[in-house]
């Protein structure tokens, strides 16, 4: 028997063709006539895949979305929206609600087959990696020697590459100083600060949720902003690895931008993370200054182990300091070398978009897709 999909449309033509072309495939196909019969029905029969369309007259498509993703049992359920509207902004809207695809109609049936392939292909290598199961959570946190560095590039575009593989929330807890949703075209994005003005006990993962934010490249944000104001929150430590551990819950991989040097507040919420990256250009004072941050790192308990140093190249190779050397300052293995493209970077950042999406057959872009590699590989085994 092929894979259920739950068709929802209240077009009666139009749900009859969609279903025929599923069951063509070899498809069993389900449907619903209303948002609201969508979300009983996705959450009894648990299909494989919902082809959801956008305009219907109890719940839009994008309600029923966010509803089925603020839902345990169909949370994890692929969903195609599917809809006649075709201008960009309804598109980013229904990512913003968690569709993990978009199909204008009308649409040919080798589209929808191919969709509908590479959807589910997706959703079954998550499960496979999960064991079958719930999937396990990797928390990355990243912290820069300095300012200025690059550390949110890197973070926007690991959780760019991985929102590819499973569901990925990227998040900025630099109050007053935050640049990610500046890179990606959220600039009034205010989520992190508005859940650190609620009394803890308000702080549910209900509300962490509510304030996520989607990007067209499939990742979730939970952003702070450059603005001032941000800076004068009473910021309090355990309400901040609260929100850490609710993402957790919310997410297969959670990628955090600590920003810059070893504080009090980063000092506590590397205890509640997976692995840490510590970024650094290659310079001999940057390498120093990196190398008193592994010590504290591990000074406060971390495994050595779940540490990686990713090394930024901003400067001609003529004047940094060699690999070998770098590795014997640190006195800690260097995993990655990232280069510095500021053309493709202004360019993805006018467009809104990670480089590695944007220019993906650069050599920026191909760094980037080992690191995560890598990454995978280090903080898999080390949750196994």
């Amino acid at each position: 028997m092929g894979t259920t999909i739950l068709v929802v449309d209240d077009d009666v033509d139009s749900l009859k063709l969609i279903s025929l072309m599923l069951q063509r495939q070899g498809h069993e196909v389900i449907s619903a006539d209303s948002g609201l019969r969508a979300i009983e029905k996705a959450s009894a029969e648990q299909p494989d895949l919902i082809i959801l369309d956008v305009m219907m007259p109890d719940m839009d498509g994008y309600q029923v979305c966010r509803q089925l993703r603020s839902e345990s049992r169909t949370r994890d359920i692929p969903i195609i929206m599917f809809t006649a509207k075709t201008l960009i902004d309804d598109k980013v809207a229904g990512f913003e609600a968690g569709a993990d695809d978009y199909l204008t109609k009308p649409t040919h049936p080798a589209e929808l087959a191919s969709r509908v392939k590479a959807v589910l292909a997706r959703s079954i290598a998550r499960k496979k990696e999960s064991g079958g199961g719930e999937a396990q959570t990797t928390v990355i946190a990243l912290l820069g020697t300095k300012g200025g560095l690059g550390t949110s590039t890197l973070a926007m575009n690991i959780g760019a590459l991985l929102a590819t593989r499973e569901r990925t929330i990227v998040t900025d807890f630099r109050l007053g100083q935050g640049t990610l949703g500046l890179g990606l075209g959220q600039v009034k994005s205010t989520g992190l600060a508005n859940l650190l003005s609620l009394p803890p006990n308000e702080i549910t993962p209900q509300k962490v949720e509510s304030e996520l934010v989607g990007h067209k490249s499939g990742m979730q944000l939970l952003l702070s902003t450059s603005r001032p104001r941000e800076n004068q929150i009473n910021l309090s430590q355990d309400a901040a690895a609260l929100i850490l551990g609710h993402l957790r819950n919310l997410a297969t991989n959670v990628i955090a931008d600590l920003g810059s040097g070893l504080n009090r507040l980063s000092a506590r919420l590397v205890r509640e993370v997976d692995h840490v990256i510590v970024t650094v250009e290659p310079s001999r004072i940057a390498l120093i200054m990196a190398r008193g941050i592994l010590q504290e790192l591990k000074q406060i308990g971390l495994n050595p182990a779940s540490i990686s140093v990713v090394v930024i190249q901003r400067a001609p190779s003529s004047t940094q300091i060699p690999w070998q050397d770098a590795e014997q300052i640190l006195d800690h293995e260097i995993t990655a070398m990232i280069s510095s493209n500021p053309d493709l970077a202004f360019e993805a950042t006018e467009a809104a978009e990670p480089m590695v999406l944007y220019s993906p057959d650069s050599i920026m872009a191909s760094q980037h897709v080992k690191l995560v590699e890598e990454l995978i590989k280090r903080t898999r085994g080390e949750l196994a």
